[in-house]
């Protein structure tokens, strides 16, 4: 039977739970964390680690610490942060390697491309960082945009370019949406770390650009895939519609974390310069427009992907689609007051309680066939770590009522 998903103390001891199932197994005494889970909390991989899931790790403690207060959080953090700085970053070229392979306490870099996502969520860690009172992840945030405003900044687009050589040398021409969706996350926690208003208008330019701009050339809706010069790239991945960070079709997932994000920047609107009013209008629109066209009626849950003709291109169910989408039902729930939106927090609720959380182990499953099938053991592989779904219910905690 499921619990009251508008009870912060079940959202609470949800976050509880699924923290239980990394907490005593993460942390690598000779460095960072392991990343890679099988469903029983078993690690199968003990030597890779990849970027996202070292800053995401950071992410998940440091916001434990600050709702929870435990020192073995804040040790964590710590650690992880150490990890970021002295293995991860090259002080040569101020990059960070995407992969590397990690054994008794020595690295070696496997991949060392400079990612603007991966920069993406090296921001966001030392922003939670520094609002979990880690002082000199101040100075690392400042260094990091600088970073990415040098290297990825486009002024005539308005937009972040993605992939850079590890020496710098060489700016691949792919140019995405997601890398500029979590650099928008990321400067909107600068912000609220730092209080300075340069990381939130920048934010908003992003999210006015891709959710606005952008969309405009595909029907108002969010693709993900673009040329050197913006234009959209419609074969880009074409055939690869799972792809982890670049897959084919429309992501109902983004268009609903898009959603999110456009209703926490308007939060700040009272900081921003410019015109906020459309905000909330295109909010509301990207999350109906997902659930229009990838709720999965006969067996719940949202679809990983649709293709320009509306046909569902991918009818997988990931597990940071239904976390991102309950999240913005709840945000534009408490906005408008409207019904619709709870009515959907209450199903996507219901629907991941059901089939994504692991009751007996903790966290959730990644990944699930279109019948809700489990396809795979590895709950999480490089790059999870349930980032998604415990901040989901951090979030919602900002808008529910005590």
């Amino acid at each position: 039977m499921a619990p009251d998903f508008h009870s912060r103390d079940t959202l609470l001891e949800h976050i509880r739970h699924t923290k239980r199932f990394y907490d005593p197994r993460c942390v690598d005494p000779n460095g960072g964390f392991y990343h890679f889970y099988k469903d029983d909390g078993t690690v199968y991989d003990a030597h890779t680690r990849h970027l996202v899931s070292s800053t995401r790790f950071i992410f998940n403690y440091a916001m434990a610490f600050r709702q929870f207060a435990d020192p073995a959080d804040q040790q964590r953090l710590l650690h992880g942060l150490d990890f970021l700085r002295a293995a991860h970053r090259n002080p040569a070229t101020g990059g960070y390697a995407w992969t590397l392979n990690w054994a008794d306490g020595k690295g070696e870099v496997m991949d060392g491309t400079n990612h603007c996502y991966g920069l993406a969520f090296v921001l966001l860690a030392y922003a939670h960082a520094l609002m979990a009172g880690v002082e000199e992840a101040r100075a690392h945030i400042g260094e990091t945009f600088a970073l990415m405003e040098r290297r990825f900044w486009e002024l005539r687009h308005g937009l972040y370019a993605d992939e850079a050589s590890a020496d710098w040398s060489q700016l691949a021409p792919y140019r995405g949406q997601n890398a500029n969706m979590h650099a928008c996350e990321a400067l909107i926690s600068a912000f609220e770390a730092t209080g300075e208003k340069v990381y939130l208008q920048r934010a908003e330019t992003l999210a006015h650009n891709i959710t606005m701009r952008q969309a405009a050339l595909c029907e108002n809706t969010v693709w993900e895939h673009y040329k050197q010069d913006w234009s959209v790239d419609m074969d880009y991945n074409r055939h690869d519609s799972t792809n982890i960070f670049r897959p084919w079709g429309f992501q109902p997932g983004h268009l609903t974390e898009w959603s999110k994000l456009l209703l926490i920047l308007e939060r700040h609107q009272a900081h921003l310069a410019g015109d906020c009013a459309w905000l909330l209008p295109r909010a509301c629109a990207l999350f109906l427009q997902a659930m229009d066209k990838a709720w999965d009626a006969q067996h719940g849950g949202v679809y990983y992907g649709f293709a320009p003709d509306d046909s569902i291109c991918d009818g997988h169910k990931y597990f940071w689609v239904q976390a991102e989408s309950l999240t913005a039902a709840a945000l534009l729930g408490a906005r408008t007051g409207e019904v619709v939106y709870w009515d959907w927090y209450q199903r996507l609720w219901e629907y991941s309680w059901t089939h994504f959380v692991d009751h007996q182990h903790g966290a959730w499953y990644r990944i699930l066939s279109p019948s809700n099938a489990r396809l795979t053991d590895e709950k999480s592989p490089a790059g999870k770590v349930d980032y998604h779904t415990m901040g989901a219910c951090y979030e919602v905690l900002n808008v529910l009522k005590d």
